[in-house]
């Protein structure tokens, strides 16, 4: 496949498929594809290389297994402040880049897509989910910021009142239930969500490139001129990481245990 995409982790692969489709699979089926720190900047370069891929008319991005991608890989050790600062720039950049992407993308939610997973879900052109799939903005439960997607898409897909809802709970929804307020663009059967996808890559991938591409640029002007309210949320983010809260939610994970944020406790009050 040329040198384009050849990163070779295996963390990520890529296929291309008839008239100009292109297939992108997340590939940690054993860690429900949650990101390791180098897949960030990995899926950062094949963003890139997707814009500059004259051969790929459309993207299709799923989720080998049973699961799209659950977010970064809780199990790794803590990132440290200059790993952090890196994850705001790689991030910043993946945004920009797939807004800026004039191919359709598609996303095929097989399983669940949480934090980082969904917001490759949502940014996303047309995002087709499985009924049961289950979707988990989750920042705010592990002690950070919403910082990767949350601000500049949910207000758009669903409203602000629903925005505010799921996102400062982090309550999950079903892919059919996203649906149903607006949040993706389908739902399905779980066997079906891929199949559908390449199906409608594929229409689009036979329909006028120049109509499609100058129609998504149009429309993708209401998020490019949004970015500022996700660059801050996502700088937000990051000083979480250096938090109290994120500490301990990182400990609590660890020790199988609820967490006890400090910000929570009383003034004084001893972790319990």
């Amino acid at each position: 496949m040329s040198d384009l995409y050849n990163h070779g982790t295996g963390n990520v692969l890529v296929e291309r498929h008839d008239d100009g489709v292109l297939l992108i699979t997340i590939n940690r089926p054993s860690r429900y594809n949650s990101l390791t720190l180098p897949m960030f900047e990995e899926m950062n370069r094949i963003w890139a290389d997707v814009e500059r891929d004259d051969d790929t008319r459309v993207v299709v991005i799923t989720g080998a297994g049973k699961a799209f991608c659950t977010g970064m890989d809780v199990a790794q050790p803590d990132p440290t402040p200059e790993q952090a600062l890196a994850m705001l720039e790689t991030e910043r950049k993946r945004v920009t880049t797939v807004l800026r992407i004039e191919k359709p993308i598609i996303s095929a939610i097989n399983g669940p897509a949480v934090g980082y997973g969904l917001s490759t879900a949502l940014l996303a052109d047309i995002s087709i989910a499985a009924d049961d799939a289950v979707l988990i903005e989750g920042h705010t439960k592990v002690g950070v910021t919403a910082g990767d997607h949350a601000a500049l898409i949910w207000p758009l897909l669903v409203g602000m009142a629903k925005t505010k809802y799921y996102v400062l709970t982090s309550e999950k929804l079903t892919g059919a239930e996203a649906e149903r307020i607006g949040l993706v663009s389908l739902s399905l059967p779980r066997e079906q969500v891929l199949p559908r996808a390449l199906e409608v890559a594929s229409q689009l991938a036979r329909g006028s490139q120049q109509a499609l591409r100058f129609t998504k640029r149009a429309l993708n002007t209401w998020l490019t001129n949004a970015v500022p309210q996700h660059e801050l949320s996502a700088a937000l983010e990051i000083l979480d990481f250096a938090g109290a809260d994120y500490a301990e939610a990182r400990q609590a994970f660890r020790e199988k245990r609820p967490v006890d944020f400090p910000s929570a406790r009383p003034a004084g009050a001893p972790a319990n």
